[in-house]
């Protein structure tokens, strides 16, 4: 198995919000789809699904039974405390919630969190010992 991410799908409770916020609020490209419950975006070197919870469990075979913490987190990293500075704003003006505001970090970078509508957890952050960014 190479080691890389194709995909993350998130399974959402109100997919007309989820879809809204990530794609006029934080501004993803939306990718054309068949489905009227399912939305695509492209990111780079993957894709973001957003589709409802109950849906994504039932395709899972699971119980869509709480909402309790996964244990999985969504990154972005930028190339300054600038930019995740402005990222976190946007995500907060867009409906985000503030989970930790960008401060600086024990292991030299800069990072904060926000929380989309549905809980999900993304750190915003820019580290210092390397960046991985468009084309590279």
């Amino acid at each position: 198995m190479k080691p890389r991410i194709s995909m993350i799908t998130l399974g959402v409770d109100d997919f007309k919000k989820s879809v809204d916020f990530y794609e006029t609020g934080l501004g993803l490209p939306r990718m054309q789809s068949e489905g009227e419950d399912v939305a695509f975006f492209t990111m780079n070197g993957a894709w973001l699904g957003i589709y409802p919870k109950s849906l994504l469990a039932r395709d899972a075979g699971v119980p869509n039974d709480g909402a309790k913490f996964s244990g999985i987190t969504l990154a972005h990293n930028l190339p300054g405390k600038g930019e995740v500075d402005a990222l976190v704003s946007d995500a907060v003006k867009a409906g985000a919630t503030l989970v930790k505001p960008p401060q600086d970090t024990f292991w030299g970078g800069y990072s904060g969190y926000f929380a989309d509508p549905d809980g999900y957890l993304w750190e915003v952050a820019w580290n210092p010992h390397f960046w991985i960014g468009p084309g590279d």
